[in-house]
């Protein structure tokens, strides 16, 4: 049944200063202004010559923007004003979880006995941090079904890096020289990435014509020189690997190991765990499935956990419960060592077990629940526009196809998405997985409303109206935005990341 309630989750897309363009700081400054001022405080002036070594000292003066602090702030709020955010609207960006972050959760962060600790601090002297660390590891244990965690990686990356060292670790204990990972052709992209950094050859195998991955094919790439197969469960297509236990009982018989990539486990928390699946390594993405802050390249949050046989090898030093109750830093026998400066990006670990504990177990079981209902609700609303690459019961996460726009309109995924940044939503995420024609890969995750999820369907068949009777308006989309479309692909092979020198003078 449709909802007729008012839609909710959208943005709108003109901001303050519509298609103004805003100007640099150095475009705005003026000779004298300062955006700080600082009372007579009696300490006696000192010249640079005194503060500085010469061999310190530039030759030139650098060039600094002088600007009010209403100038300075206005400047950077308008800025603010033209991005777009999850407190903002519906983010339906397919495999990235882009959920909406509880405020509680940051407030609890913000608490000053949290944040006011020096990473360097004695263990005895933070012993409330040293207790929160290993209550997250415990929890993030009993949800992945694993023994132990790392809280080090700062991100999903990190965390593939430091669970395929792990693995080498592991097999090079044992005295096993292996070389090969084995991939699915749907992967992350920083799958293949991660294997090559940790030393490692990819092997890619193809899906089946259902999505998943190729038993047959798999066995055949199946060797004493393979280390490991990575994979995320439900897959990148959004779709559960229906012979998961055989995947498993196939790697683990030609001596190798399970690595589960986290990022999709938003959408079975609390139904299935990986370490029942079989996985031996698990990454977690707390700045996905724990909804901690994302967007602006971090920081992150990628954990790693483990089953026993590979607990000795995991990264110190790590938080630890003594026999008494009290707790230390402990460094496991046969560590690989620090993959972080300190102890993981904390503030983000502390969000996440908010997050956890505000939920508790039922709450995030339902999470999952809702981010499936919530994706195959958009599927099936959207089956006559833009059909499913692989029609049937999704996860958290539908991969529809524009291709059939693309055959009769010359309308592609890319122009779709483009167009839905003037309806006021996000763009999904486009032509991923590679496997899948104009892909459009969406996931409202469990924090949209059914009236949110309503807006964007009809949004989206507006759209594909337009293919039909304006088809060259939506390739010069978006036009009501602060800026239109631009060449991505230029942007990214001819970066020009220099000032004007007008700004410098």
């Amino acid at each position: 049944m449709r909802s007729t309630a008012l839609p909710g989750g959208r943005a709108a897309s003109a901001p303050l200063l519509g298609h103004e363009m805003e100007p640099t700081m150095f475009e705005m400054s003026v000779p004298g202004r300062s955006a700080y001022q600082l009372r007579t405080t009696g300490v006696p002036e000192r010249s640079l010559e005194d503060l500085v070594p010469e061999l310190h000292r530039g030759e030139t003066e650098i060039a600094v923007a002088e600007l009010s602090e209403r100038d300075l702030v206005g400047h950077f709020t308008r800025l603010s004003h033209r991005q777009f955010s999850v407190d903002l609207g519906a983010y339906p960006l397919g495999s990235c979880t882009m959920k909406y972050n509880p405020k509680f959760c940051d407030a609890v962060a913000a608490d000053i006995g949290l944040n006011g600790v020096h990473p360097a601090t004695p263990a005895s002297l933070c012993q409330g941090w040293l207790e929160l660390l290993v209550t997250l590891e415990e929890k993030l244990c009993v949800i992945t079904g694993m023994s132990a965690a790392t809280l080090q990686p700062a991100a999903g990356a990190a965390g593939e890096l430091t669970g395929l060292l792990l693995m080498r670790a592991f097999h090079e204990a044992n005295g096993d020289s292996r070389r090969r990972v084995i991939i699915p052709d749907s992967a992350h992209g920083t799958n293949p990435a991660s294997v090559t950094l940790g030393g490692y050859e990819v092997t890619t195998i193809k899906s089946n014509e259902r999505g998943l991955v190729d038993l047959d094919e798999l066995k055949a790439a199946l060797g004493p020189d393979v280390a490991g197969i990575m994979l995320t469960n439900p897959n990148t297509i959004g779709l559960f690997e229906e012979q998961i236990t055989e995947i498993a009982a196939a790697v683990h018989e030609v001596g190798g190991l399970l690595y589960y990539d986290g990022a999709n486990l938003n959408a079975i928390l609390g139904v299935v765990r990986p370490g029942d699946m079989g996985f031996d390594i698990v990454h977690m993405n707390l700045h996905k499935t724990f909804a901690t802050p994302h967007g602006g390249g971090g920081p992150g949050a990628g954990p790693v956990a483990v089953s026993q046989r590979l607990a000795r090898f995991l990264p110190g030093p790590m938080a630890a419960r003594r026999s008494d109750g009290t707790f230390e830093w402990r460094t496991p026998e046969d560590s690989i060592g620090r993959v972080h400066g300190w102890h993981g990006n904390a503030m983000v670990l502390a969000r996440a077990l908010a997050y956890i504990e505000v939920h508790g177990g039922d709450g995030l079981t339902r999470v999952a629940e809702r981010a499936v209902l919530n994706a195959n609700w958009l599927r099936e609303r959207l089956r006559a526009t833009l059909p499913a690459a692989y029609d049937r019961v999704c996860m958290h996460e539908c991969v529809l196809s524009a291709s059939a726009l693309k055959a009769k309109y010359a309308v592609r995924g890319l122009d779709i998405a483009k167009a839905l940044l003037e309806e006021g939503f996000h763009s999904p995420t486009v032509y991923f997985p590679l496997i899948v024609d104009e892909a459009l890969m969406f996931e409202p995750t469990e924090t949209e409303s059914l009236q949110t999820l309503e807006a964007l369907a009809e949004a989206i068949e507006r759209i594909a109206a337009r293919a039909a009777s304006d088809p060259d308006s939506l390739k010069r989309a978006p036009q009501s935005t602060p800026v239109s479309r631009v060449d991505e692909a230029r942007a990214a092979r001819q970066l020009i990341a220099t000032e004007d020198a007008a700004h410098r003078s």
